[in-house]
């Protein structure tokens, strides 16, 4: 920039280098960044030599440097002009050390060094240049502890992330590695996929590894998701297999047992439902639901057989309450010759007992069993006076013995012969009736034989 000149006026010749003109030092409002140095022009002078030309002089410890001219201007405004670029230094010094606290790149912040320790090396300015250098090589210094705290930091980091990785692999190496007999496969794909998440997760979060080591880790992550997803779909496979044989199987079961459900045949076709029963306990399971509902079908068909039967036997058991009834006054008038005293009179009640218990004909399901435990009471009774008898009368108890056993022989084969011509002509009631007063004789002559015995 030029002074101002008068209309017609010459126009100054151009200045030298080093050289300023008197408009470059006018003061002006400098657009200087914050914080801002600011030298003491009293203090700056001793680091300066001012000539009456206006030639500023730097006084840089035991060298004069001469640093540039200002003509037609106060040595005052000649030495300030220099101090100025002094204090630029300096408070780009102060802004680069602020900028060190700062996430400017290291890069960035060494260029703008390298810059200012160029303007220092020129030399063109006043002030205390071995305050200025030394400021500017603390901030070197500063510098490099700076990038060693952060490739430190970054490699700490790194380590961190690379550990986590680590980590990660193992885990998923771990679920990868589970026996697929023993796999619960919900929760082990639920944890793979949780992995998976975790994995982006810290890869986006962390700094980037190394290219071979992030290869190498995603190389045996990826294998062990991939293993994982293989043992998965041939489990799976085996299992859809499996439970198609099971299905299968079970099926047959549901088709026979559905064959029974509408028989009539009471006895034998529970022992074929029984049969049924054991083989589907034995065979192999479908998954949980097909399971369920194949059950629900094999029990279905069992309940209308069952249901049927029971059904059957109840109003049985309504026609036979008469008949207990009449065995329960035998029993109470037979317990009345308790204890059996005389033989014969003994075996004369007895045998009215039989015939008249054989007469009345069969009772409740659920009273056979204790009926027929107080008939063997009484025939007990009969048997021990008997035994007593023949001890007291041995020659006697051969003859006696065998009177009994043919009557009861003789009972018996009747009984057979009866048997026979229900089963002949198809009467499941006779049928039932003459089975159980048989079963009665036969138990009663083991009883007589083993008392002859």
């Amino acid at each position: 920039m030029t002074t101002s000149q008068q209309p017609d006026a010459p126009k100054p010749a151009a200045p030298k280098p080093g050289v300023v003109t008197p408009a470059e030092v006018t003061p002006v409002a400098p657009v200087a960044p914050t914080p801002a140095y600011t030298s003491d022009l009293q203090e700056a002078k001793q680091f300066a030599e001012v000539s009456d030309d206006g030639v500023v002089t730097l006084l840089d410890g035991d060298e004069k440097v001469e640093v540039g001219q200002v003509p037609e201007a106060s040595k005052e405004d000649a030495l300030s002009y220099y101090v100025r670029k002094y204090d630029d230094v300096m408070t780009q010094l102060q802004l680069l050390k602020q900028r060190l606290e700062t996430d400017a790149s290291n890069r960035e912040l060494e260029k703008t060094l390298d810059q200012i320790d160029e303007t220092i090396a020129a030399r063109q300015m006043i002030g205390d240049m071995a305050r200025v250098r030394q400021f500017a090589k603390e901030l070197r210094n500063d510098l490099v502890e700076r990038h060693a705290k952060q490739q430190a930091e970054r490699e700490k980091a790194l380590a961190e992330q690379q550990a986590q990785r680590e980590k990660i692999v193992e885990r998923a190496e771990e679920v990868a590695g589970q026996d697929p007999a023993r796999t619960q496969w919900k929760q082990s794909t639920a944890k793979m996929r949780a992995l998976f998440d975790e994995w982006r997760t810290v890869q986006k979060s962390g700094p980037r590894l190394p290219r071979a080591t992030e290869d190498a880790l995603w190389k045996r992550f990826r294998s062990a998701r991939n293993t994982f997803e293989k043992n998965r779909r041939a489990f799976f496979s085996q299992l859809d297999a499996r439970n198609a044989e099971a299905k299968k199987i079970k099926e047959d079961l549901i088709a026979r047992a559905e064959a029974l459900q509408n028989s009539t045949d009471w006895g034998p076709t529970t022992l074929k439902y029984r049969d049924l029963m054991n083989e589907w306990k034995k065979s192999p399971r479908a998954s949980r639901k097909d399971d369920d509902a194949l059950w629900a079908r094999f029990r279905a068909a069992q309940d209308v057989f069952f249901n049927a039967r029971d059904a059957a036997n109840a109003e049985l058991d309504r026609e036979y309450e008469a008949n207990l009834e009449v065995k329960e006054q035998i029993l109470k008038e037979a317990q009345q010759h308790l204890p059996f005293k005389d033989l014969e009179t003994a075996r004369a009640v007895m045998q009215d007992i039989r015939v008249r218990w054989d007469e009345a004909g069969r009772v409740p399901r659920k009273d056979i069993s204790r009926m027929e435990s107080e008939m063997s009471k009484l025939e007990r009774a009969l048997s021990d006076l008997e035994e007593e008898h023949w001890r007291r009368t041995d020659p006697e108890t051969k003859a006696r013995t065998n009177s009994a056993l043919a009557q009861l022989q003789e009972s018996i084969a009747q009984l057979e012969a009866d048997l026979a011509a229900a089963q002949q002509a198809g009467d499941e009631q006779k049928i039932a009736a003459t089975q159980e007063a048989l079963d009665a004789r036969r138990e009663w002559l083991e009883v007589v034989q083993a008392a002859g015995e």
